[in-house]
């Protein structure tokens, strides 16, 4: 891993919150991410699957993670098993966790191999009376192909088919949700790096360069500040580009005239960064372009003003619609008459602002949160309006990172460039 060493004092918190809201005499078991072939002879590079991370720091394949709080066996209590390495593996991929470096990482004592897995759970599985088996259930994920953890629940049931079985997701939604000071810590480092590299891209950007040399500029900054890389594909969008929500192909000509719409974000310990910032092409923006970017700048603003403890996303949403709204009817984009006709189930703001205004962030970039619970303290999500006008080859979106607390929004992006003045200024010192 490039990151630095996370004290296990934060895994280990997270297993002891985890373990309270199991049943009596129930196991819990975690499965690390498949390895995806890329090719004849390579593999994807590995990401940890995201639960397992959360409950034991592991960063590696091949992983499972067994929590059983009642074990009459107290050594079995909490068992970490690993890849055990050889000469061969040394040789072709390099250095695996040892033991003592597991014990180190995640605070977990009885460190076994993986070959030991079976063994072990024959052991202890039928002083059980309840069976946890870990799911994704982001709203936003649809599996075709079974992943490991459902193949592994699977064959257990066909096993053991007389114990009771639960689903630990919904203890992780609620937990995961709440980001302790470790984690607002990583996700502040994270940040960090990707305004690092928008300040490079600000100083980098002129007519003629291609949004792959921007994204190139971006990668460099956060490789050389320990980051594993992009928290997601990043899109650089000159133009016509930018109306085009999920554009990715990163690969036209930055014109002198164009907006460049970018959405990017560092991942630095499993956590993850979410930046959008539009720049002009050429270091100024024009009329139009101001009067667009001010407006949902404001709308921006106003919206970290809204998010607070206890609003619902339904009623947030509402609100943000309404005042992007307002700022539409003054660009003359929608008419009052629009508002008026308009259906409630797709608002006339939503031909110009489609998508949400923000979402939970963490280990997951879209990360896994109830979207039915309000939002509380200690959550941290992203603020990101943007306006897109296809017949105008313009595109605008603004967006930050924040942690609702006690006494307001903790912006970790309040120092990264925004106001138009200070991103001309930049680009043309």
């Amino acid at each position: 891993m490039k990151y630095k060493v996370i004290k296990p004092k934060l895994f280990e918190k997270n297993r002891n919150n985890f373990t309270t809201h199991l049943k009596n005499n129930s196991i819990a078991i975690f499965q690390s991410n498949d390895e995806f072939p890329r090719s004849g002879d390579q593999a994807f590079n590995f990401k940890q699957n995201a639960d397992l991370f959360y409950l034991s720091g592991i960063d590696q394949e091949q992983t499972i993670l067994l929590l059983f709080p009642d074990c009459p066996n107290p050594v079995y209590r909490e068992v970490l098993f690993l890849r055990k390495t050889n000469d061969l593996i040394k040789v072709w991929e390099g250095h695996k966790y040892t033991k003592e470096e597991a014990f180190e990482t995640s605070g977990i004592k009885k460190i076994c191999w993986i070959d030991e897995f079976d063994s072990v759970l024959q052991s202890i599985i039928h002083y059980a009376e309840n069976i946890y088996f870990n799911s994704n259930e982001n709203d936003r994920y649809t599996h075709v192909v079974p992943y490991r953890d459902i193949r592994f629940a699977n064959d257990i049931k066909s096993k053991y088919p007389f114990h009771n079985y639960f689903r630990s997701a919904p203890i992780l939604r609620e937990l995961r949700v709440i980001k302790s000071e470790d984690e607002i810590e990583l996700t502040q480092t994270a940040c960090d790096i990707t305004s690092n590299a928008f300040n490079r891209v600000l100083k980098f950007t002129k007519p003629g360069v291609m949004e792959y040399e921007i994204e190139a500029e971006i990668i460099h900054e956060f490789i050389r500040n320990k980051a594993t890389g992009h928290a997601y594909s990043p899109i650089i969008a000159s133009g016509l580009n930018a109306t085009v929500l999920h554009y990715v192909e990163n690969n036209r000509p930055c014109k002198d005239g164009d907006l460049i719409l970018m959405d990017f974000g560092a991942e630095y310990g499993n956590y993850n960064a979410d930046l959008s910032r539009t720049i002009p092409a050429n270091g100024r923006f024009s009329a139009r372009q101001k009067d667009v970017y001010n407006s949902v700048l404001h709308v921006f603003k106003e919206t970290k003003k809204i998010l607070r403890p206890g609003i619902s996303s339904v009623e947030y949403h509402e609100h943000v619609g309404q005042i992007m709204t307002e700022q539409l009817v003054n660009l003359k984009l929608i008419s009052l008459e629009d508002v008026k006709n308009q259906n409630p189930e797709w608002p006339a703001y939503k031909k110009y602002f489609m998508h949400g205004t923000s979402h939970h962030l963490g280990i997951d970039v879209h990360d896994f949160a109830n979207k039915f619970t309000p939002y509380a303290v200690g959550n941290i999500l992203t603020i990101e309006p943007g306006i897109y006008i296809p017949e105008e080859n313009l595109g605008v979106r603004i967006e930050n990172d924040v942690l609702i607390t006690e006494n307001g929004l903790h912006d970790f992006m309040a120092n990264t460039p925004i106001e138009i003045e200070e991103i001309e200024e930049i680009m043309n010192g």
